[in-house]
C-alpha cells in the first residue's frame, strides 16, 4: 500500500485556476464583499454549506479542503479541514480523513507539534492508519526525533510491509541516526580528548612547580599552553610568553615559547642588531646584548634571567627551598610573563622599586 503526502485529490489544477475558480463562485469565497447589494443571495448560498447532517457538513468541508490543497493553498485549506472537524461528524472515517489532511498541511507549513497532535487523534481512531504514521515519522524526522520515528516506520511495517513511503522514510531516519550518532561519538571523543589533555597539562603544571591563576572574566589570550606536537614523547611544554617592558608600560607576546628553547634565542630575533628596534624605544637602550631578564615568583621572590637558560631552568630555580611554603612561577590565563629592560639605571632602578614593594605588601 503505498502513502501520499497529502489527502487523495481529483487531476491537479493549478494554483490560478483554484483561486479563480473559488473566487468566482460565492460559496467558496475566502472572504465576504464589503458591499451589501447581493446580501439576501449571498447568504443564502453561504448558509448551504452548514446544512444537512454533521457529516455532510464535514464531508463538504473536507472536499473543498482538498481543493485548495491541490492548489497548494495549505493555510486556506488546513482551515476548511478545521470546519469539518469542528462539525463533530460521526462517521469516524471522515473525522480521521480530516484530521490526516490537516495533518498534510500542517507538515507543508512545518507545524511539527501540530502534525503530531493530529496524527495521534488518528492512530486512536485506527491503530492502523498508515498516512498517521508516516506523517508523524516525517515530522518526527524533522524534530531530530529519530527513534520515535523509526519506531512508527517499525509499527506501521508490521501489518503494510510493502509501504514504499514507508521503507523511504525508514531509511532516511536510519541515515540520519547513524550520522547523528556518529558526530555524537566524535564530540565524546574530542571531550574525552580535550578532558585528558587538561588533566595531563595540570600534572604537567605541578611537576613545573607552577601556581595557576585562572581569573574569573580574565582576559582571553589568543595561545594557550600545549603539548609540542612534534615531540614523540609528548612531554614538551610550549607556553605563550609575554615580555613586559616597564619602563615604556608596554609588552611583545612570542605565542609559542618551546620550554626548551634559551631566552637568548628570542630576544637575539626580536631585539637589535638582528632586528629593527622597537618603535617605543626612544633611547635605543634595547639591544640584544644590553638586556636582562627578571622573572618574580608566587612568593615574591625576584630571579634573574640568563640568556643562556630555558623556561625548564627557570622552573626548577622558582621552586622553593626545602621546609619553604610552596612556591614556583605564576601562570595567569594560561601565560607567563617576564621583565625585559636595559642594563644600569633602569635596571637597578626597577629592583629597587620591587623590593620596595614586597616589603611594603
Amino acid at each position: 500500500m503505498a502513502t501520499v503526502a497529502g489527502p487523495e485529490l481529483k487531476p491537479r489544477l493549478t494554483e490560478d485556476a483554484v483561486l479563480a475558480s473559488f473566487d468566482s463562485v460565492p460559496l467558496f469565497m475566502k472572504s465576504l464583499p464589503e458591499e451589501d447589494g447581493e446580501d439576501a443571495t449571498l447568504a443564502a448560498l453561504q448558509s448551504l454549506i452548514y446544512e444537512g447532517t454533521p457529516d455532510e457538513v464535514a464531508q463538504n468541508f473536507k472536499e473543498q479542503g482538498n481543493e485548495y490543497f491541490q492548489g497548494k493553498c495549505y493555510r486556506e485549506a488546513m482551515g476548511f479541514y478545521a470546519q469539518g472537524i469542528d462539525a463533530k461528524p460521526t462517521d469516524q472515517g471522515i473525522l480521521q480523513a480530516l484530521l490526516s489532511n490537516r495533518a498534510a498541511c500542517n507538515l507543508e507549513l512545518k507545524n511539527y507539534g501540530s502534525v503530531l497532535r493530529d496524527c495521534s487523534r488518528v492512530l486512536t481512531i485506527d491503530p492502523k492508519s498508515s498516512k498517521g504514521y508516516y506523517r508523524s515519522g516525517q515530522a518526527l524526522v524533522a524534530l531530530g526525533r529519530l527513534e520515535e520515528a523509526l519506531d512508527c516506520c517499525t509499527r506501521c511495517l508490521s501489518y503494510d510491509p510493502d509501504n514504499q513511503g514507508i521503507k523511504v522514510l525508514q531509511e532516511r531516519a536510519t541515515k540520519l541516526k547513524e550520522e547523528a550518532e556518529r558526530i555524537e561519538r566524535k564530540k565524546q571523543d574530542e571531550k574525552r580528548k580535550d578532558e585528558y589533555e587538561k588533566m595531563a597539562l595540570k600534572m604537567a603544571f605541578r611537576e613545573r612547580n607552577l601556581v595557576i591563576f585562572n581569573k574569573p572574566g580574565g582576559s582571553i589570550n589568543p595561545a594557550s599552553p600545549h603539548f609540542d606536537s612534534e615531540d614523540p614523547t609528548a612531554s614538551t611544554l610550549v607556553f605563550p610568553v609575554f615580555f613586559l617592558y616597564p619602563e615604556y608600560a608596554t609588552s611583545d607576546i612570542i605565542s609559542d615559547f618551546l620550554e626548551d628553547t634559551t631566552f637568548g634565542a628570542h630576544i637575539e630575533t626580536m631585539f637589535p642588531p638582528n632586528a629593527p628596534a622597537p618603535a617605543w624605544d626612544k633611547k635605543g637602550e634595547y639591544m640584544a646584548a644590553n638586556l636582562v631578564i627578571y622573572a618574580t615568583t608566587y612568593r615574591r621572590r625576584l630571579l634573574k634571567v640568563g640568556k643562556k637558560l630555558t623556561l625548564q631552568d627557570v622552573f626548577k630555580a622558582s621552586k622553593e627551598k626545602e621546609g619553604q611554603p610552596k612556591d614556583g612561577l605564576e601562570i595567569k590565563d594560561g601565560c607567563l610573563s617576564f621583565v625585559v629592560m636595559p642594563k644600569g639605571v633602569v635596571e637597578t632602578s626597577w629592583v629597587e622599586e620591587f623590593k620596595k614593594t614586597r616589603e611594603g605588601s
